[in-house]
């Protein structure tokens, strides 16, 4: 059998054994960084990193995916010209990298692979049960610090729920709870109507 050494610039590596055996890999001497992520199989898992280390959720269920699709649906048919909205697309942010569900860039963005917070005007997190303290807790606190207007977090089952955030002085405060199927106005990050139990 051959062996097979990938390294990133972060010093962690990627050892494949053989053509059937599992991919394996070594963590860098020191924190993890963003070429690292480059190393990981395209598995299902999300790769991230937090603060110089690394966090994994695992893969995503259906009522996820269709939540996330039915969010990028609803906010690019509302988006002005100019606007993106994209799915999973990174966000660098200082010594973390995160991948939002859905992110909305405003207009004349950089177009990195790894968005810059200033052109970021809204993240989506879609709760799962193994994502719920990340995305309730860990992930707004580091948004909200790299300044990013506003946070939604959606809530799927039993019947999806979607909290608004608004960044303020002390970081995000909810600014509202929306459910049912009747379409209510959000004003921000542009004009957008939501019916959050039609997304299931």
């Amino acid at each position: 059998m051959s062996t097979l050494t990938l390294r990133g610039d972060g010093g962690g590596a990627v050892v494949v054994i053989g053509h059937s055996s599992p991919v394996r890999w070594a963590a860098p001497e020191g924190p993890w960084t963003e070429p690292d992520l480059h190393l990981f199989p395209q598995d299902g898992h999300r790769y991230e990193i937090v603060d110089g280390s690394l966090h994994v959720t695992p893969p995503l269920d259906s009522p996820h995916e269709t939540a996330v699709e039915a969010l990028i649906t609803t906010l690019r048919g509302a988006a002005p010209e100019g606007w993106w909205v994209c799915d999973r697309l990174g966000i660098e942010l200082g010594a973390s990298n995160l991948i939002p569900d859905v992110t909305v860039l405003r207009p004349y963005s950089s177009g990195a692979i790894w968005a810059d917070p200033a052109d970021v005007a809204l993240v989506v997190e879609v709760e799962t049960a193994a994502s719920r303290r990340y995305d309730r807790l860990l992930k707004p606190a580091l948004y909200a610090d790299a300044g990013i207007a506003s946070y939604w977090r959606v809530v799927p089952e039993p019947e999806a729920v979607l909290h608004v955030y608004e960044l303020g002085p002390g970081g995000y405060g909810p600014a509202r709870t929306i459910q049912g199927a009747d379409l209510v106005k959000v004003d921000a990050p542009f004009p957008v109507r939501v019916a959050p139990s039609t997304w299931m």
